[in-house]
């Protein structure tokens, strides 16, 4: 069959017809550009409306709940112990770390207090999750600003901290482990030895970093500079996490406001940077990586022998009060404001995840900026959609 001259130009004008999809044409306000709500850099189903006048973005207004799971409200409806099963999805790729200040409003609530050889796997497992998070961001970062190598690196080398938790918890991903009072199980035999292994790994995994990505020239050039966000800023929006640090504010919940893990039985250091550029956040959370394998060998160290469950009866029931328990997870800080009533159930859950305050910032620091900076910008906040539509 020959194809004629009017039909391969349909065809064009058809492609063409498809590709305007997300931008709309606009005579008196510019051109208004709608990134996602499928699109690589929003880390799930964001959309971002960004008003044009040329390359340079007017507004940014960030558009969510596409993925909305209603948590909060199921939460009403589950026993406590059941309720791990739902947060461990929150912020997908920090599962374990979700679970934490759940448990640990719960038991303030119940006056119970995990033995001291649970509270010190609970930070283990607590650093291991911000290991295997933030090592994806790095790889991810440089996708981001078109170096694909990277991300290889990464999904290679957090294998083997995937594994030490699969290990440990049988799951990867959502290991539900924790547990009202302490852990499910306790460590098997070699777990010490094969993560100081995986702790190696993860330091060249992070020296490599800083020589293909925070030393290239190009990635500097492109984030250096890019979305400055100075620290009375990012107080006012409520940033938290590398976020905050990167404005160089100094503030850590481990440190600042420490609840129920053991981080003050270690010695570390907490990284800031001045410049509150997309490049400083970058640096912040590759130094972070470096300061919790530090943080988990020393951990490794010095366990104590003993129980991992305190005594706490085989249905929970928390007794009626309020608590409020933060921890810096992976993103910055994750909140669980618990109600209870004296029922089996929580009577009302309220959270505070990181993402969802981070991204607040999005409509100032988006202002003014030109569109290939969007990326990097938006890469540079990291957040996870399941961390924003709860």
């Amino acid at each position: 069959m020959t194809v004629t001259e009017q039909q391969q130009l349909a065809y064009i004008a058809g492609q063409a017809a498809d590709a305007r999809v997300n931008v709309e044409l606009e005579t008196d306000d510019g051109m208004t550009l709608n990134m996602g709500p499928q699109h690589p850099a929003t880390h799930g189903t964001l959309r971002l409306v960004a008003k044009l006048d040329g390359e340079q973005v007017i507004t940014a207004e960030p558009v969510m709940g596409y993925m909305h799971r209603g948590y909060e409200k199921l939460a009403e409806v589950r026993t406590y112990p059941q309720v791990t099963t739902l947060i461990n999805r929150i912020d997908w790729l920090g599962s374990f770390a979700n679970e934490v200040p759940f448990i640990l409003a719960a038991e303030q609530l119940m006056e119970v207090e995990a033995p001291p050889r649970a509270q010190w796997i609970r930070t283990i497992l607590f650093e291991l999750s911000r290991i295997a998070n933030i090592c994806l961001y790095l790889g991810d970062m440089a996708v981001q600003i078109g170096a694909t190598t990277p991300v290889f690196f990464a999904f290679r080398d957090r294998e083997h901290v995937l594994n030490q938790i699969e290990r440990v918890t049988g799951g990867r991903f959502h290991p539900n482990f924790d547990r009202i009072g302490g852990l499910k199980d306790d460590l098997p035999a070699g777990w010490i030895e094969e993560t100081k292994t995986a702790l190696d790994r993860m330091r060249t995994f992070c020296d490599e970093m800083d020589d293909l990505v925070a030393g290239n020239e190009i990635f500097q050039a492109r984030t250096r500079g890019i979305g400055v966000i100075p620290p009375d800023i990012a107080l006012s929006y409520g940033l938290s996490g590398a976020n905050l640090r990167g404005s160089g504010v100094d503030w850590d919940l481990r440190r600042d406001q420490p609840c129920g893990l053991v981080y003050d039985q270690v010695d570390w250091k907490v990284w800031t940077h001045p410049d509150g550029d997309s490049y400083s956040r970058f640096w912040v959370r590759l130094q972070e990586t470096r300061e919790a394998c530090n943080i988990v060998e020393q951990l490794l160290d010095g366990i104590p022998s003993g129980p991992i469950m305190a005594k706490v009866p085989r249905i929970i029931k928390v007794p009626a009060g309020e608590a409020y328990v933060a921890t810096e997870n992976p993103l910055g800080e994750m909140g669980y404001y618990v109600i209870s009533k004296g029922d089996l159930t929580p009577f009302r859950v309220k959270i505070r995840s990181a993402s969802f305050s981070n991204m607040s910032v999005c409509p100032w620091v988006l202002k003014g900026v030109f569109v290939p900076d969007i990326i990097a910008i938006l890469g540079s906040l990291y957040f996870i959609l399941g961390d924003i539509d709860r």
